[in-house]
């Protein structure tokens, strides 16, 4: 840009007024996303999920943080058993412990089959899958951005 040019592009802003130059920064600037906090209660639950996890070796184990992404709940857990049984054993285990400490009425889906069981706890949802039912569904990428690895073979 030659002087002449720049000269006249400043003539030209100097013209404007200031309200209009101070509108035009206000709509660029962009609210930072706040942050939602989560109930103590739900973190509670949420450290006793993730505790009786551990206790029955489930594998893998991932939470995922929903609030303020979505209104489903507030964490999402996803782990592994090593077969349908140990993941029945896990889910039923799981929903007992719930109940006990709570005194919550917790609704789980799949423990018949194995493959994968859902446990909705109103805050928190927590599924147990095996192995290849979970590589297959990769539920930490549709939620978490984060890929599983692969099972290893038998």
């Amino acid at each position: 840009m030659t002087k002449a040019a720049a000269k006249a592009a400043n003539k030209a802003q100097a013209g404007k007024p200031k309200s209009a130059k101070k509108g035009a920064e206000k709509t660029t600037a962009k609210a930072a996303p706040k942050k939602i906090a989560v109930p103590p209660a739900v973190l509670k639950l949420h450290q006793m999920i993730l505790k009786s996890l551990d206790d029955d070796k489930a594998e893998e184990i991932v939470s995922i943080e929903l609030a303020g992404k979505s209104s489903i709940a507030d964490f999402l857990v996803i782990a592994s058993g090593r077969s349908s049984r140990q993941v029945s054993a896990i889910a039923e285990h799981l929903v007992e412990r719930i109940s006990k400490e709570t005194g919550r009425k917790v609704r789980a889906e799949g423990k018949a089959v194995g493959d994968w069981v859902l446990i909705d706890t109103g805050d928190i949802v927590v599924h147990i899958f095996r192995p290849e039912v979970r590589s297959f569904y990769n539920l930490e990428k549709m939620w978490g951005g984060a890929a599983i690895p692969e099972p290893a073979a038998a």
